[in-house]
C-alpha cells in the first residue's frame, strides 16, 4: 500500500492553509498513495495559542471537515485530517477546546476521531509552550482498519506529536494489532533536533510497526520554527523517505509482506512477561 505524508508550513489564514492542504492531497493521489497524513495544526498556526479558538468546529459541520471530505472523495483516498480546534460540548466554560485528529474514507465519510490525550508543556527560558491553556485532552486511544487496493486491511492507530513520548500509547496499540502508527506532528525546533527521530525508530522497534509522522517544518510567518523532517519507518526502525524543511510530499511503499517477515524473525511481542 502506498502512503504519503504531507509537510506544511501553515500560516495565520484558514483559507490560505486548506487551499495548500488539497494541493498537496493532490499530489499525493497522483503519485499513487491511498493514505494520505497532514500534520498537527495544518489548518492554522496562529500568532496566538488562542488564535486557534475562533476556528474551532462542532463535530461534523465546519469548512475544514468539509475541505477534508471533498477532498478524499475527489481523489479516492483516506485522508487523515493532521489536527484542527474541535469544539467540546460545553466549551463556552472554560474556552478550551480538543486538538482532534480525524480519519476520512474515500467516500467522504469521517471514520475516526481522536483527540490529543498528551498535552505539551515546555519551558527553556527563551521559549514557552502549555497547551493545556487552550486544549482539552482526550482520554480514549483511537483504531480504524483500512481495506487497502490489494485486499489486505490495515489496523491503523493513532496519535498526535507530544504523545510520542509516551510508549504506552503505543504498546496498547500494538497488542490491539496494529499494523501501523500515525503520528501527525508540529515539533518545536530545539526538541525536534534532539529527539524528533530517535522517538520515531523506537515506537516502530519496539512495537514491530510502520510509524508514519508527517510535521510541520521550517518558519512560520509568525516568527515560529517547527523541525519538520516528516518520515516514515518500517517496523525495524528503517527510515524509508525523509523530508528536511519545507512544503511537501513523501510517498512510499508499505509491505504486509515485509511486516510479517520483521514480526517472525524477532517475535519481541509475544516474549512479553510484564
Amino acid at each position: 500500500m502506498k502512503v504519503s505524508v504531507v509537510q506544511m508550513v501553515s500560516a495565520t489564514s484558514l483559507p490560505k492553509n486548506l487551499e495548500h492542504a488539497q494541493a498537496l492531497i493532490a499530489r499525493a493521489a497522483q503519485e499513487g498513495a491511498e493514505l494520505v497524513l497532514l500534520p498537527e495544526h495544518f489548518s492554522l498556526i496562529g500568532r496566538q495559542d488562542t488564535d486557534k479558538l475562533a476556528i474551532q468546529e462542532p463535530m461534523g459541520h465546519g469548512p475544514i471537515q468539509q475541505c477534508m471530505a471533498e477532498a478524499a472523495r475527489r481523489h479516492g483516498v483516506w485522508v487523515v485530517a493532521g489536527t484542527f480546534p474541535m469544539a467540546a460540548p460545553d466549551s463556552a466554560t472554560d474556552g478550551r477546546v480538543f486538538n482532534s485528529s480525524l480519519a476520512f474514507s474515500p467516500d467522504g465519510l469521517c471514520v475516526a476521531r481522536y483527540d490529543k490525550i498528551h498535552l505539551f508543556f515546555f519551558d527553556d527560558g527563551q521559549e514557552r509552550f502549555d497547551e493545556a491553556r487552550t486544549l482539552r485532552p482526550g482520554n480514549e486511544p483511537v483504531m480504524f482498519d483500512l481495506p487497502s487496493r490489494d485486499g489486505s486491511t490495515w489496523r491503523i492507530g493513532m496519535s498526535v506529536c507530544y504523545d510520542l513520548r509516551f510508549p504506552e500509547l503505543y504498546r496498547r496499540y500494538a497488542q490491539a494489532g496494529a499494523d501501523l502508527m500515525l503520528v501527525p506532528s508540529a515539533f518545536v525546533y530545539s526538541t525536534g533536533q534532539a529527539h524528533w527521530e530517535a522517538l520515531l525508530r523506537a515506537r516502530a522497534i519496539e512495537n514491530l510497526c510502520y510509524v508514519m509522522a508527517a510535521a510541520q517544518g521550517g518558519l512560520h510567518e509568525t516568527g515560529r520554527r517547527t523541525w519538520g523532517h516528516s518520515l516514515v519507518t518500517d517496523p525495524w526502525g528503517e527510515v524509508m523517505g525523509l523530508l528536511s524543511e519545507g512544503e511537501g510530499v513523501l510517498t512510499v511503499e508499505l509491505s504486509k509482506q515485509r511486516l510479517a517477515q520483521v514480526r517472525q524473525k524477532l517475535p519481541a511481542l509475544k516474549h512479553r512477561t510484564l
